[in-house]
């Protein structure tokens, strides 16, 4: 019988990625973008995207245990990476409550998943993965990597990743935003 806490963490797993679009939306609704915002929150967020392009380099998920470039400073980059983006738009986007809920949903959601998936690799890698867990912190980064390695990043394996999906909802995220921006002082005129 699994507790309580393994069935959150599934649930959680289940429901981020539909909680995260709608909060999406509603970030898109309430979002109150000015150039100056959006310039600085834009390049917050560029450089989670950066993080996470570098971080799907190397991974190859399921089959071996990441621990070379981001991996060997946070266990964490890909959720890193996303903590970065969405810190960035909610600076673009100039809501609180929207900021508040980006923070909820990385407490409440993404800590689950993360405990959950440090079990998973726990289990697969064993020993390795506890040697690995020691050296390297979970998320917030070391600034010298833990380890020197011949691996490098692949492109091949950012696209394996799907990672460019992140790059397209980013260049599409800019989009709708500046739209917003621009409207927003004109649609008084259209009405």
């Amino acid at each position: 019988m699994r507790s309580k806490r393994d069935q959150y963490g599934a649930w959680a797993a289940r429901w981020r990625v539909p909680l995260g679009l709608a909060l999406s939306i509603a970030y898109l609704v309430l979002a109150q973008p000015t150039s100056g915002r959006l310039v600085a929150g834009g390049a917050v967020a560029l450089a989670g995207l950066a993080l996470r392009a570098w971080a799907a380099g190397y991974l190859e998920k399921g089959s071996s245990l990441a621990t070379t470039g981001p991996y060997a400073f946070t266990r964490n980059p890909l959720y890193l990476g996303s903590s970065l983006i969405g810190a960035g738009f909610a600076i673009a986007g100039r809501s609180y409550l929207m900021a508040a809920a980006l923070a909820a949903l990385l407490v409440f959601i993404y800590a689950p998943v993360i405990r959950r998936e440090e079990e998973f690799l726990r289990g697969k890698f064993g020993e390795q993965y506890q040697r690995y867990a020691e050296q390297v912190p979970l998320l917030v980064p070391r600034f010298s990597a833990h380890s020197a390695s011949a691996e490098r990043f692949r492109w091949s394996r950012y696209k394996r990743n799907a990672e460019y999906e992140a790059a397209l909802g980013y260049l599409a995220a800019l989009g709708l935003l500046t739209l917003k921006m621009m409207l927003r002082g004109r649609l008084p005129d259209l009405l």
